[in-house]
């Protein structure tokens, strides 16, 4: 080669084994992509579970001191307008008492406290409670209106919660979850 004669991988200049490299590069990078979609596809929820994820309950029929248990996600969710008397009982519970001191509940920061209100539906609604029927201690489903504080009762080990759901006595370590949960209207409440 002479002085003034120049070659392009001198020059830096791309040459046709740089464009067959990045284009076998490319080539792999789709084909790897295009085997590896039907497993990650595979991983999404399919349209039963998706159709779950949220419900609404009608709740028009409940008068105070009624209850009645929806089915969301797999799980019992206990829903219950419970009377003045119920309410101003579980309001009259000092947060030292009681053996969970966090509400445990969706709508609300993790470290809320467990008080009447902030486990019930709200202000102007503190007689709607609705909170995940699972008990804390083994996964056991309670009976309602039922045990030392008249909220519920597992017979399998013994907890105790009472109208506010909060974990009163027995080996259950936390209160009833209470889902994500609004009120589409006075009548209807959707959940998660």
């Amino acid at each position: 080669m002479s002085e003034h004669e120049t070659s392009s991988e001198t020059m830096g200049e791309p040459t046709r084994r740089d464009f067959l490299y990045l284009a076998t590069g490319m080539a792999g990078v789709v084909g790897a992509g295009a085997a590896a979609w039907p497993f990650i596809d595979q991983m999404r929820p399919d349209a039963s579970t998706l159709a779950l994820a949220s419900i609404e309950v009608d709740v028009s029929s409940l008068q105070p001191g009624m209850s009645l248990t929806a089915k969301w996600r797999g799980r019992p969710v206990f829903i219950r307008n419970r009377t003045d008397k119920e309410v101003e009982e579980a309001k009259a519970v000092a947060l030292e008492e009681l053996k969970d001191p966090v509400a445990r509940n969706a709508n609300l920061p993790a470290d809320a406290e467990a008080s009447d209100l902030d486990r019930s539906a709200g202000e102007g609604k503190e007689n709607w409670i609705i909170m995940v029927g699972v008990c804390t201690h083994l996964g056991c489903v309670p009976l309602g209106q039922a045990g030392d504080f008249g909220g519920w009762f597992c017979p399998c080990h013994g907890s105790h919660y009472d109208t506010a759901g909060r974990i009163r006595k027995g080996p259950a370590p936390e209160n009833l979850a209470v889902p994500t949960f609004s009120f589409v209207s006075d009548t209807v409440i959707k959940i998660g």
